[in-house]
């Protein structure tokens, strides 16, 4: 059986999963990896399985494996052999192999085998090495092809902390983390010690064997993650959506210079760029600024904005963010700081330069 991982997962965090056999993991995020295995480790307790490790180093080490696999005996407990490394095993390492995942299927043993390997192609996927695996086994693709995938799997990572973010949430915290998976894991598993850390010291909401996911989420909104994601710099980017909104254009200057020296990530700097941007455009359009989410206590620095500026003006903002965000994928040669600068500027109602 081949599955994808964003559709293998959430069935491995079910109460009861059968996970004897082979098993194949393959991709280039490290951390798919080890959430799977994360997955498959309460079934392997709950079954009294002995974990062990081996490292291919060679194609020789599959004797290794093999003689691991051979001392298993019905009367012996059940183990999980989670073997890492690329070398592929020859004619006759398949041939066991193939062996042992039809005796998993029939029940003549509830061993596991967990081959953890990079990506493989359509070519390695037709080989003669991944037939076992395929046809008798589990292979499970680690790979993440768009950013729904991505969000997908964080929504599930946030839900098993407790946590339950509004939309405009998750768009802040993707741009806080430039979209890296890891970064974003983490500041999840930093919030849910914030936010709802209550909810795993309840007895009620203790996880069971195989389900890792409290009885009951806190729901957190962009107002919380703001105030949870301020930078350590002296400044953040929401002081920077004031000043750019209250016209200060020396206090903007200063804020982005601090936030390139400190390493701000440049998404995120465009990110509160770009939504304010935004919402100038459609309140001059006529949209209702509490339609638009804006806080009441915001909502003066807005109309303050929209005043400084011209319809003329503001249908230039987005070729202007467009090259900021070609600038900071490094699509043209001009630097990045200098087009977020020139449209921070720009908000505040200091033109630069003419648009071009």
């Amino acid at each position: 059986m081949q599955d994808t991982f964003i559709k293998a997962y959430p069935k491995l965090l079910q109460l009861s999963v059968g996970v004897a056999g082979l098993w194949l993991a393959h991709g280039d995020e490290p951390l798919l990896s080890q959430w799977l295995m994360d997955a498959l480790r309460p079934h392997w307790r709950a079954q009294n399985y002995a974990i062990k490790r081996i490292e291919l180093i060679s194609v020789k080490s599959w004797q290794e494996v093999l003689s691991e696999l051979g001392s298993q005996s019905l009367f012996d407990d059940a183990s999980a052999l989670i073997v890492t490394g690329n070398h592929k095993p020859d004619k006759a390492v398949i041939a066991e192999l193939e062996r042992f995942a039809i005796e998993a299927q029939a029940g003549t043993h509830s061993h596991s085998l967990l081959w953890l390997t990079p990506k493989q192609d359509k070519r390695s996927q037709s080989s003669k090495w991944f037939a076992p695996f395929a046809q008798y086994g589990n292979v499970i693709d680690c790979n993440l092809y768009n950013e729904q995938q991505r969000q997908q799997l964080l929504q599930i990572q946030a839900q098993q902390f407790g946590l339950r973010l509004s939309q405009e949430a998750w768009q802040l915290l993707m741009s806080h983390t430039e979209h890296h998976l890891l970064s974003a894991y983490q500041t999840l598993w930093r919030l849910s010690y914030l936010f709802a850390p209550q909810l795993f010291e309840s007895d009620d909401a203790k996880p069971t064997s195989g389900d890792t996911q409290p009885t009951s989420t806190v729901a957190l909104d962009i107002a919380d993650l703001q105030a949870a994601l301020v930078s350590d710099a002296q400044f953040s980017v929401f002081d920077l959506s004031d000043a750019m909104l209250a016209g200060n254009s020396a206090q903007v200057a200063k804020i982005i210079f601090q936030l390139k020296s400190t390493d701000e990530p440049t998404t995120l700097v465009l990110w509160a760029i770009s939504k304010d941007m935004r919402q100038i455009i459609q309140l001059m359009d006529g949209q209702d600024p509490q339609a638009l989410g804006i806080w009441r206590s915001k909502q003066g620095l807005y109309q303050q904005a929209c005043r400084r500026q011209s319809k003329e003006q503001t249908s230039e903002w987005p070729a202007l963010l467009y090259r900021c965000d070609q600038a900071i994928k490094g699509l043209i040669r001009q630097p990045a700081w200098e087009l977020l600068l020139q449209a921070a500027l720009e908000l505040a109602g200091k033109r630069l330069f003419a648009m071009r």
